[in-house]
């Protein structure tokens, strides 16, 4: 689940390692996964540090069994920290955060050693397992688990408070449900 909406989310600001808190709007969306994630158990919860990621988590009813995991962090933008990708470009014409070289920040491929390492915990749960965090950091966190680039991730767009659901058919890692809003 990505994390509800917070007002640089709106805004279109990359919005990394800052903690922005939830909008009204976005503890509204966190509000509405508790109805669908409900039907559902979860061996393991797993949410962001960051209060956006978290606090979706708590409104959506796993405040008491979540864990914190670190490496569901967003993206560290580096110098593109709080700034839109239109901004960006007024200065970089077609720059794009999937090829840029972030500095101050992460690349592309320390965001999918993170997923990865998420991705390795979730498998040792023993049963299905819940994520709350952020746009980018799910989006190569789901072609790491398709066995996609870890930039395929470019592909994914993914809304404020979205449920996506990766699993498996047959042998092969797929993605199941992608975006879904409620």
């Amino acid at each position: 689940m990505r994390h509800g909406e917070t007002a640089w989310s709106a805004g279109g600001k990359h919005t990394g390692r800052t903690d922005v808190p939830l909008t009204e709007k976005g503890k509204h969306q966190a509000l509405a996964l508790k109805e669908p994630l409900s039907e559902h158990a979860f061996a393991l919860v797993l949410s962001s540090p960051l209060s956006r990621a978290l606090d979706t988590c708590r409104l959506a009813g796993y405040g008491d069994s979540v864990q914190v995991d670190d490496n569901l962090r967003e993206w560290d933008y580096g110098m593109y920290e709080g700034k839109s990708t239109a901004d960006v470009r007024k200065g970089a014409p077609g720059w794009s955060i999937w090829e840029a070289d972030v500095q101050g920040g992460e690349n592309v491929e320390d965001v999918a050693a993170r997923a990865r390492a998420v991705i390795a915990r979730a498998g040792k749960a023993g049963g299905d397992v819940a994520l709350f965090a952020h746009a980018h950091v799910l989006r190569i966190l789901a072609a790491c688990w398709a066995g996609l680039p870890p930039r395929a991730g470019k592909h994914l767009s993914l809304s404020t408070a979205s449920l996506a659901i990766l699993g498996y058919e047959h042998e092969y890692r797929v993605i199941k449900l992608w975006n879904k809003t409620f």
